[in-house]
């Protein structure tokens, strides 16, 4: 029986993953934990706890107490914040990540799933098509930690045969939560002030393209991965993924077939030197390849469903 811990719980990630995981294995074998407190339907589909993961005599009682054999680590101070605040974001995201790595290799936990990210990516990077294997000179400290982050994951698989699993995650859509301070969160505000305010300033420039993902797209790839043939995985630092690409531009004219008052105006913020230093599309044949990847949702699907859902949401909330 798997006893399953997700770190970071709480936020946009960790909230959806950890329902869709008590689906698999059962509400009582996923323990959620973050350092705030989760939505209800987290409470309340199973066990909750605050647990901060820089806390490694908590952590390490935490695993042995409960027997978890595999952990989801989804910590982490998001690209915008990070440009913020980069010293204590570095320290997060990179502390947390070796904790969680030398804690499973002493107590003998079977498998870790650790996020990247498009962020590992820089301006040397090529931009159509990014290929798993290619220059990766991130500018941000976010990227920075992020690529850090894959080397040791690597570094954990080779040296102490650590079953270590990562995905780059492009930018993720959710109606579920709210925008958590990344670059490509613009994608989820949209949407409410769209349903909102009928109108939205965009932090982008309109033309910039960049590699986006629906959130249950993006939790079934992380699934799939963890439950994937170890015999058939090539790539043990970090695996490209791909859903949709476009511009700000292109998603408000999408907007606009369902809202046809909508209006964006755009003001790029620091967030705009952050989104030229990434690709446009990404190249993610391996992870078809190996585990048999494939993304569901267009743009035209999930703007429809986003438009009702955060509709819903807004008006439960009056």
């Amino acid at each position: 029986m798997e006893k399953i811990l997700v770190i970071g719980a709480a936020g946009q990630i960790g909230s959806e993953l950890t329902l869709a995981l008590r689906n698999v294995y059962g509400d009582s074998n996923v323990y959620a934990t973050d350092i705030k407190d989760a939505p209800k339907d987290v409470k309340k589909s199973g066990p909750f706890q605050i647990l901060d993961v820089m806390d490694e005599k908590r952590l390490i009682h935490f695993v042995i107490r409960y027997k978890i054999t595999q952990i989801y680590l989804l910590a982490a101070v998001l690209s915008g914040n990070a440009e913020r605040l980069p010293l204590q974001a570095w320290d997060i995201n990179m502390r947390s990540l070796l904790n969680i790595l030398d804690l499973a290799r002493e107590v003998g936990v079977k498998k870790i799933f650790w996020p990247s990210s498009i962020a590992v990516f820089g301006l040397t990077t090529p931009k159509i098509n990014t290929p798993q294997l290619t220059f990766t000179e991130p500018n941000t400290v976010y990227g920075i930690s992020k690529l850090a982050g894959e080397r040791w994951c690597e570094y954990y698989y080779k040296r102490f045969s650590l079953d270590v699993r990562s995905i780059r995650y492009p930018g993720l859509i959710s109606y579920k939560t709210e925008a958590g301070g990344g670059t490509t969160d613009y994608a989820v505000e949209i949407f409410y002030d769209a349903v909102e305010k009928g109108k939205y300033e965009c932090f982008l420039k309109p033309d910039t393209k960049l590699p986006m993902m629906f959130m249950p797209d993006a939790i079934r790839a992380t699934i799939e991965l963890m439950e994937a043939n170890e015999n058939k995985l090539s790539i043990r630092s970090s695996y490209n993924i791909s859903g949709i690409t476009f511009d700000p531009k292109e998603l408000s004219d999408e907007i606009k077939k369902s809202v046809p008052g909508f209006e964006i105006t755009y003001k790029p913020d620091f967030r705009q030197a952050i989104a030229e230093s990434w690709p446009q599309s990404i190249d993610d044949s391996v992870a078809r390849n190996d585990w048999n990847w494939k993304h569901e949702y267009d743009l035209e699907k999930m703007t429809r469903i986003m438009l009702e859902e955060t509709g819903k949401k807004l008006e439960k909330a009056k």
